[in-house]
């Protein structure tokens, strides 16, 4: 068991690192947590063997790594793009940050895809959150009380076909479609705040749906689509009826506590089936 070394968790913000951590030594496996500063939650680390780390101190992360003879590494948790004038990288980062190259002015997919290519030429592994937490991926079909009626199902195939045309440009992974309107696509903002914007953008009669989903080809080992308790508090708060998302690629931080939301709030909580995913 020591021989296969310990396990890296380079997080970011929210319940997911701490989660990954958790699963892993259940596993039977030693986790060591890198928790960047600024985005981390400390409180959810304290339970493990961690250092809180600058995001663009790459000698010092990676000689954290080597210290705690990580091999494997999973990068979990979301992490707000800094601007440039903001990161001050270390001899390592800007050494980094010159084989990323051109990855660093592409999208997230772009830029994670690079990270974790990097990463693999410092003898790293890198492997996917999804892996330690098959639980938390959802399945297809109604995962709570209430079904999407025909509208939503109309509403949910126009969204699946949005993610589609969105992933050939990098842009992002959700949308929210009303009676056949886009109402807003997610791109740098996140979730959250595109679910704020469509608040104020809802039209009269049965509310929007929001549909998660990764892009075409997305490496998940580097990101994957994540709704949790407060994705289903976000969706009653500006009247969608419902979320639909492509379940063993999503990640849900609370899959118990978002299906109680769900009935508790009259939303569907969808998981996409292989016929709802094919080009129609």
């Amino acid at each position: 068991m020591g021989e296969r070394g310990c396990i890296g968790i380079l997080a970011g913000s929210g319940p997911l690192p701490a989660q990954v951590a958790a699963a892993a030594i259940a596993k039977g496996r030693k986790v060591f947590v890198i928790g960047f500063r600024d985005f981390a939650d400390r409180a959810l680390l304290e339970p493990y063997p961690h250092e809180i780390i600058r995001l663009a101190a790459a000698g010092d992360i990676l000689g954290a790594l080597k210290r705690n003879n990580c091999r494997e590494l999973v990068l979990i948790g979301p992490v707000r793009r800094p601007a440039w004038r903001d990161l001050r990288p270390d001899a390592e980062g800007a050494r980094i940050l010159a084989r990323l190259g051109r990855a660093i002015f592409s999208g997230d997919d772009g830029l994670l895809g690079a990270v974790v290519r990097v990463l693999g030429e410092e003898g790293f592994h890198v492997r996917g959150a999804h892996e330690f937490l098959e639980h938390a991926t959802g399945r297809s079909g109604t995962l709570g009380r209430v079904l999407p009626d025909a509208q939503a199902k109309q509403d949910i195939a126009r969204g699946v076909e949005v993610l589609k045309v969105m992933a050939a440009l990098d842009i992002g992974q959700g949308c929210v479609v009303q009676n056949g309107l886009v109402l807003a696509v997610e791109a740098l903002e996140g979730t959250d705040a595109m679910l704020g914007r469509c608040g104020r953008l809802m039209q009269a009669g049965s509310g929007g749906v929001l549909v998660k989903m990764p892009k075409t080809g997305q490496d998940l080992r580097a990101d994957m689509p994540t709704i949790g308790p407060e994705t289903l508090e976000n969706a009653a708060r500006n009247g969608l009826r419902g979320v639909a998302f492509q379940p063993g690629v999503t990640l849900m931080t609370d899959p118990a506590g978002c299906v109680k939301l769900a009935d508790r709030y009259g939303l569907f909580l969808y998981g996409l089936t292989p016929e709802d995913l094919k080009d129609k």
